[in-house]
């Protein structure tokens, strides 16, 4: 499966050498797609509005967010194409209140991986 590679700095497409959109392939796709599934709140994909995180079901209510945000990143990876299981642990809240994580991803083909998100 193909997606578009987004730079990893700044998450936005990425041109190659010739100056077309770059993509990117297995196995490194669906680590990308697993991150962004996990990056995107519920209703912010203007083609499918039900895919992402439901930023307003507790996730942000106290101390209770940490294993509630886990386990719907973990839902979030498992819906990517590839994905046979994912276990994430999350780091934060940081100091500017932002929250991140890594999440490790069992592929279809056996291969375990990790992402930064």
């Amino acid at each position: 499966m193909k997606s578009l590679l987004l730079d990893r700095t700044t998450w936005d497409l990425s041109v190659d050498a010739n100056r077309n959109l770059a993509v990117c392939t297995e196995p490194y796709s669906v680590l990308q797609d697993v991150a962004t599934a996990i990056r995107t709140w519920i209703g912010e994909c203007w083609y499918d509005t039900s895919l992402g995180l439901p930023y307003d079901s507790g996730i942000f209510n106290g101390l209770s967010s940490v294993p509630l945000l886990r386990a719907q990143a973990e839902q979030a990876a498992m819906g990517v194409p590839g994905v046979s299981a994912a276990q994430c642990a999350l780091i934060g809240p940081r100091a500017d209140r932002s929250i991140g994580g890594v999440i490790a991803v069992t592929l279809t083909t056996g291969e375990t991986q990790s992402v930064q998100f």
